[in-house]
C-alpha cells in the first residue's frame, strides 16, 4: 500500500483480531507510558515558553484548551491542547461552517479568523498538540493512532468510518506525516484504516520518526 496516495481504498478490519493483539497493545502501552512521561519532562522549557507567550498575547485567557473527544469504542474524554484561538472559539464557530474546506465529517479552514497570533505559530509547527502527551500518559490516547473525533462528527460517520474508532487514538498518525491537512475526510479515514490494518512496532516507530521531522518542517498544518 502506498500511504502518500490520495485516493480511497476501502478497507475492512478484523476488530475481533484487534482485541486479541494482548502482546503489541501491552508493548504498545507500555511505550508510550515511558516516551510520554520523558517526553511531559524534556518539553518542560517549551511548555513553559509557550505558556507565557499565550499569556503575553492574551494574558486573561487560559493557557490550556480541552475538548470532550471520542476513544476507542467511542469512550469520551477530555482532550488537552495549548490554546491557538480567542477565547470562546467554539461559539463562533456555527458562523463559519459555511466555509468549511474539507468534504464530510470534518471542520477545516486554511485562514480561520479564530486562530490567534502565538496559535498560527505554534499551529504551524504542531506544537499546540504537545499536551497530549498528558493523555497518552493517562492512557486515554496513544503516541500513533487515528485522530480523536468530535461527538458531532461521529454523528455522520458512516459504519465505515467507525472501524477507525476500533483502536485507542493518537497524537499522530499515518495521514498527519503524510497529506496532512491536504487529505480529505475520506482520504482520512483510508489512511487510517489502512495504519489499523498493517499497524505494528515498526510502522509505529516510522510514523513517530516523521512526526518528528515534521516539526522541523511543517507539511500543510492548519
Amino acid at each position: 500500500m502506498d500511504y502518500g496516495e490520495n485516493h480511497v481504498k476501502e478497507i475492512a478490519i478484523d476488530s475481533e483480531y484487534e482485541e486479541h493483539r494482548y502482546i503489541y497493545r501491552f508493548m504498545k502501552r507500555s511505550f508510550d507510558f515511558v516516551a510520554s512521561l520523558l517526553g511531559l519532562i524534556l518539553l518542560s522549557p517549551i511548555f513553559l515558553i509557550v505558556a507565557v507567550a499565550i499569556k503575553i498575547e492574551d494574558w486573561r485567557g487560559p493557557v490550556f484548551y480541552s475538548q470532550v473527544r471520542l476513544g476507542r469504542h467511542q469512550k469520551p474524554f477530555k482532550m488537552y491542547k495549548f490554546r491557538s484561538m480567542v477565547v470562546g472559539a467554539d461559539k463562533l464557530l456555527k458562523d463559519l461552517l459555511d466555509k468549511n474546506e474539507v468534504d464530510g465529517a470534518m471542520f477545516k479552514i486554511k485562514k480561520d479568523p479564530r486562530v490567534t497570533t502565538v496559535g498560527e505559530f505554534i499551529r504551524k509547527y504542531s506544537i499546540d498538540e504537545l499536551p497530549q502527551l498528558v493523555n497518552v500518559l493517562l492512557g486515554q490516547m496513544s503516541l500513533v493512532g487515528p485522530r480523536p473525533p468530535l461527538t458531532r462528527e461521529v454523528e455522520e460517520y458512516t459504519d465505515y468510518d467507525k472501524q477507525r474508532l476500533i483502536v485507542k487514538p493518537g497524537c499522530t498518525g499515518l495521514w498527519q506525516v503524510t497529506v496532512r491537512n491536504d487529505a480529505s475526510f475520506d482520504e482520512m479515514v483510508s489512511l487510517d484504516l489502512g495504519y489499523i490494518a498493517k499497524r505494528g512496532f515498526w510502522l509505529d516507530l516510522c510514523i513517530l520518526i516523521k512526526t518528528v521531522a515534521v516539526f522541523f518542517k511543517p507539511n500543510g498544518a492548519y
